[in-house]
């Protein structure tokens, strides 16, 4: 049975917590959280790159800060890191990373050891679940790369699986917004994969509080306007840009 690989916490321990969902259709909701390491994207923008960005890696990334992979990433057996899970009492379950559906040999392990939680999975929308894994998602929080995400359309958006998630009615699309014409791109994707719009978030960018709330000053009017839903990041209000939170 494989490990799973997950990125660290502020003292070096796995990064798996209780907070509230901060983002997308759950906002408010009591969850537990698993962050997994490694992400086959690189957006520019990323604020937990310390999954994916360490020494040696030349992805760009806009504050050019590279990571300790020994001090940054941490494996744990399914049956440890579902006890760790067990033991914070949540209902529901967020796993996230980095892009967790690359591990999904050792997630359906450690999903098998916890029968009676809701599995919410955030993903970029480039891979999908195997089966062990799907069957246990009630809510997959899809969040396809546009392109001032600085990845290549090719690795980013990948037809064949913004259709397959555009046909699961689990899924809900969450797009991440830093200028109003990236609305434009999230409309040409909506139209082209016939995604329902009220499946449909736009979230501002920012890391901070001050820096999301300029960009929601328009945000919100571009929801009325294309009848798509508004997502704030509200851990980035109650905790900062923390890890663990």
């Amino acid at each position: 049975m494989a490990d799973l690989v997950l990125a660290t916490d502020d003292a070096g321990g796995p990064e798996i917590f209780a907070s509230l969902q901060g983002e997308g259709p759950s906002v408010g909701t009591p969850v537990a959280f698993i962050r997994l390491s490694r992400c086959n994207l690189a957006c520019t923008w990323c604020d937990t790159a310390y999954t994916w960005r360490f020494e040696g890696d030349n992805r760009p990334h806009r504050n050019g800060t590279t990571f300790e992979r020994k001090a940054n990433q941490v494996t744990l057996s399914p049956e440890k890191a579902a006890a760790k899970i067990a033991a914070l009492g949540q209902k529901r379950l967020v796993i996230t990373g980095g892009e967790p559906l690359m591990q999904c040999g050792p997630l359906a392990d450690m999903l098998a050891i916890l029968p009676d939680i809701e599995v919410e999975i955030e993903t970029n929308g480039t891979t999908r679940a195997n089966a062990h894994v799907d069957i246990r998602v009630d809510q997959y929080n899809v969040s396809p790369k546009l392109a001032h995400s600085g990845n290549d359309v090719e690795l980013a958006l990948i037809p064949e699986r913004l259709d397959f998630y555009a046909s699961d009615p689990r899924a809900f699309f969450k797009f991440v917004i830093a200028e109003p014409e990236d609305v434009d791109e999230v409309l040409d994707l909506q139209r082209r994969h016939m995604i329902r719009p009220d499946r449909v978030f736009l979230m501002a960018e920012g890391i901070t509080s001050e820096a999301l709330r300029t960009r929601q000053k328009w945000l919100s009017d571009l929801c009325l306007r294309h009848g798509f839903r508004f997502s704030d990041r509200l851990h980035i209000h109650l905790y900062g840009d923390e890890r663990g939170t």
